[in-house]
């Protein structure tokens, strides 16, 4: 399987990056290696010392597809969850500055944990759903849906034009303004709605 990322799809957090609002989707991957699960502690890699935090929620893609028209995305998941997108700002910052790509500061090992899923259908309005992220029990990031500037079924049909989405694939939407900096003990847990989906520890 494959992680299919999505960089600034809320404007606010594109924003607080100085970053442009895209015409376009912008798109990354990452591999199997970065999914971590089951509420394992993050270690932090000893080559950044600025690791930060990007909520997310996520899609689990649920049968294979290849240019998807938006009106039939909704048909190719099933289920979501919240996740982080851990980001080594550091090295970001000086391979940008290089114009050089950036996947070693996206995509490494556990850099992708992942919460436990929910049926899509035990979820009312997909149009306005909430997500949150709570550090040691203080909320440090809060989103919606309706603040998104792809839908779901527009990232999905969008992604398949490019790549082959095969079940099991994770679609990570993109994350809301208030991004910053983990440190050794904090405790992370992940709500979508009222729902807590993922509780673990950086280490």
């Amino acid at each position: 399987m494959k992680v299919i990322a999505v960089g600034r799809n809320y404007a606010e957090h594109a924003k607080e990056l100085n970053n442009p609002i895209p015409e376009k989707p912008v798109l990354f991957l990452k591999p199997d290696t970065a999914v971590l699960k089951n509420n394992k502690p993050f270690y932090i890699p000893k080559f950044s010392e600025d690791i930060h935090y990007e909520l997310e929620i996520v899609l689990k893609i649920a049968k294979e597809g290849k240019f998807i028209a938006e009106k039939f995305a909704h048909k190719y998941y099933e289920e979501l969850s919240v996740g982080i997108d851990f980001t080594a700002r550091d090295i970001q910052k000086q391979q940008k500055e290089k114009g050089l790509p950036w996947e070693i500061a996206k995509s490494f090992d556990n850099s992708a944990p992942v919460g436990q899923f929910m049926a899509k259908s035990e979820i009312p309005d997909l149009q306005n759903l909430e997500f949150q992220l709570l550090i040691n029990n203080e909320q440090r990031q809060k989103g919606n849906t309706a603040h998104m500037l792809n839908s779901f079924d527009q990232l999905i049909s969008y992604a398949s034009q490019y790549f082959t989405l095969k079940q099991g694939d994770l679609i990570f939407t993109g994350t809301p303004a208030g991004v910053g900096k983990i440190k050794i003990g904090d405790q992370l847990r992940g709500f979508l709605n009222d729902t807590e989906l993922f509780n673990f520890e950086i280490k």
